[in-house]
């Protein structure tokens, strides 16, 4: 993938471990370039993600998960320098919000209208940084409080869809990865292509 794209992942402690891992890995394995990074932390450092399950109670259980290895330093992110924002969902989104850099951070992209991917509790991060006013979005129903309060419009969907709104591309939960990341890879200006027998692949514009 030439001139591959730059990503930014708004990474934490206790973000939800598959909402980590997948998209970092897969974007990746198609040629982006994702930095991982984390208030606090320095390229190296590592955050425990948790792992959010639903075992029959009123709401999701949550255990340990892997630790997940930054590999870029907070204090040394430009936001200029990235072409769009990351942000998983999980326990991190309710701490990291009271960051005013990671708020700052989040408020550049929006206003550049840079692509942002936000999963599950990533809502929350865009809703403390007040950039849903008036747009479409969807998120871990528990969090559509939030998102009407910060004046988005939260869209019910199943747990495999994806919601895009411009450059804004919204999922529940980890269960819609597939549409997720094949919806962001597109308003990168990327097309991911199904081929009989074969798994998705990313394409520069015109090529194949």
């Amino acid at each position: 993938m030439p001139n591959r794209s730059k990503v930014l992942m708004l990474a934490g402690d206790y973000m939800e471990d598959l909402e980590a891992f997948v998209p970092f890995q897969a974007l990746q394995m198609v040629g982006f370039q994702v930095h991982a990074v984390c208030p606090g932390k320095k390229a190296g450092d590592k955050c425990p993600t948790a792992v959010h399950d639903f075992e029959g109670d009123q709401t999701y259980s949550e255990k340990r998960g892997h630790n997940f290895t930054l590999n870029a330093t907070f204090d040394d992110t430009k936001p200029d320098a990235y072409d769009a924002l990351l942000i998983p969902g999980g326990r991190a989104p309710e701490y990291l919000r009271l960051n005013p850099q990671v708020i700052e951070i989040v408020k550049h992209f929006a206003a550049a209208r840079k692509p942002i991917a936000a999963i599950c509790h990533g809502a929350q991060l865009l809703a403390a940084a007040d950039v849903l006013s008036g747009r479409a979005c969807t998120a871990y129903p528990a969090c559509g409080p939030e998102v009407r309060a910060a004046g988005g419009v939260m869209k019910e969907v199943d747990a495999t869809e994806v919601v895009v709104d411009g450059n804004l591309v919204t999922a529940p939960a980890w269960p819609a990865h597939p549409q997720w990341l094949a919806a962001f890879m597109e308003v990168l200006g990327y097309r991911v292509v199904h081929k009989e027998s074969s798994s998705p692949r990313c394409y520069v514009p015109g090529h194949t």
